[in-house]
């Protein structure tokens, strides 16, 4: 089968870098495994300049290594590349990428003389970047620009399907705030709901239009969470990592107010649960939605970092691990969503699938909880900050006549929010000065 090569938003932020750097930093792409880094790479290496030197140095060779042992003569060092590469270099007009750059540190610490030269430009691509154990004993370059790859986004995912048009439609319709009525409503629904089972892991996504075969899909989500579970065993010998990894679905689905590592792993100082959710996060696998102990515009300044929800970076991977120890066959969220049938029990299916939207649109998570009187709380399933104000965001897969905790917390804080949305799986509409919804517009919002 023919590879896909798919359009990616990134790609205009890598042609602002190149245009706007102009040689004085090197650009890395950081991101999870098989999130499409060396794709996008190599395309853009492809389209925007006369040649290029790839070192993956996920296999690099000894002689491509011995490369970087000596970069006091850029000269000799330049003139060894093209003989190793068998490429000619053009001034301003190369690019070098290293691929893989966590795994050979020594050429990470090299960017920073290379750039000085000027002569060329220099992409980077890492999983597990800053993880410790790989830069301990290097000098980090403060000559690099940083760029995230997720996992496609839905956009993206619609683009990759052949649909052009759709999200244009969505901006539309939110700009004169006009849903489609509820018929047009439940067909688009049923297209989000795919992306939710396939996901917006390229291979996924290739797979998918390959044989737009569910099951042939799901082997290969079980084939990326299994890279994901070596490299935590890597990187965390005790298997901890692993499995706080591992109890993301069942902890959502218990919805407690927040992520309870005893139920996941034995008894562990909390300094050492800090790290590993750290590790987590880094690996770009997991998003992470931090508790807002007063929620005011600098949300970061009084989040309690003892308190937090996990969430996949992909849907589709979480639909996967949600049931991984069942055969596809007994994923019930595949039939489920299908049918348009989730039950109020699986709906964190679909506030895994906001956490993840709203990180593809540049925002970083937060929730909030407050007692309701009654021995129970109100949850605000996100916080943004928009301004000099802040957007509740209440997350329903069904149910959606009461916003209890919205209109609560809008009550409780009046001064501080903006526009307050309870998304769900509905059309568009308005509950008095509730937003409702629904989740295809999200990102447009």
């Amino acid at each position: 089968m023919a590879e896909h090569i798919f359009k990616r938003k990134a790609y205009q932020k890598m042609l602002q870098w190149k245009r706007e750097s102009n040689g004085e930093t090197a650009l890395l792409i950081e991101g999870a495994r098989r999130v499409g880094k060396s794709t996008i790479v190599r395309q853009f290496a492809k389209n925007e300049y006369k040649s290029f030197a790839l070192f993956d140095f996920a296999k690099a060779s000894k002689d491509e290594k011995a490369l970087f042992d000596d970069l006091s003569d850029m000269d000799f060092f330049f003139n060894r590349l093209r003989l190793l590469k068998g490429i000619t270099l053009y001034e301003r007009n190369t690019v070098i990428i290293f691929d893989e750059v966590q795994k050979y540190p020594v050429a990470r610490q090299a960017i920073k003389s290379l750039v000085e030269d000027g002569r060329y430009d220099y992409i980077e691509t890492g999983s597990l970047i800053s993880i410790h154990k790989n830069v301990e004993n290097i000098i980090i370059p403060s000559e690099e620009e940083t760029i995230t790859l997720h996992p496609m986004d839905y956009e993206e995912f619609l683009w990759a399907l052949g649909d052009e048009s759709s999200t244009d439609l969505f901006r539309e319709a939110w700009q004169k705030k006009r849903g489609f009525g509820d018929a047009v409503n439940r067909k688009l629904m049923r297209d989000l709901r795919l992306y939710m089972l396939v996901g917006g892991m390229p291979q996924a996504v290739s797979k998918y239009i390959d044989t737009k075969d569910l099951a042939a899909v799901d082997k290969v989500k079980r084939a990326i969470i299994r890279l994901y579970l070596n490299d935590f065993q890597k990187i965390d010998k005790t298997g901890k990592a692993m499995a706080l990894f591992m109890a993301i679905p069942s902890q959502l689905s218990g919805n407690a107010n927040r992520f309870q590592p005893s139920s996941a792993i034995d008894r562990t100082r909390n300094e050492q649960i800090d790290n590993l959710i750290f590790l987590m996060n880094d690996s770009k696998t997991v998003n992470v939605c931090y508790h807002a102990n007063d929620p005011n515009v600098g949300l970061d300044l009084t989040t309690n970092r003892s308190a937090y929800k996990l969430f996949l970076a992909d849907t589709g991977l979480f639909v996967t691990l949600a049931f991984w120890d069942k055969d596809f066959t007994d994923n019930i969220i595949y039939s489920k969503l299908l049918n348009d049938s989730l039950s109020v029990n699986l709906g964190y299916v679909y506030e895994n699938l906001v956490a993840q939207m709203l990180v593809a649109s540049g925002n970083r998570l937060f929730y909030y909880t407050f007692p309701d009187g009654n021995k129970h709380n109100y949850e605000v399933d996100f916080l943004l900050s928009r301004g000099a104000k802040i957007c509740p965001i209440e997350v329903k897969s069904e149910g959606y006549n009461l916003h209890r905790s919205i209109d609560e917390f809008c009550i409780k804080y009046s001064s501080r929010v903006c526009d307050r949305y309870l998304v769900y799986t509905k059309d568009l509409r308005r509950d008095k000065e509730t937003i409702m919804l629904p989740i295809y517009m999200l990102s447009v919002a």
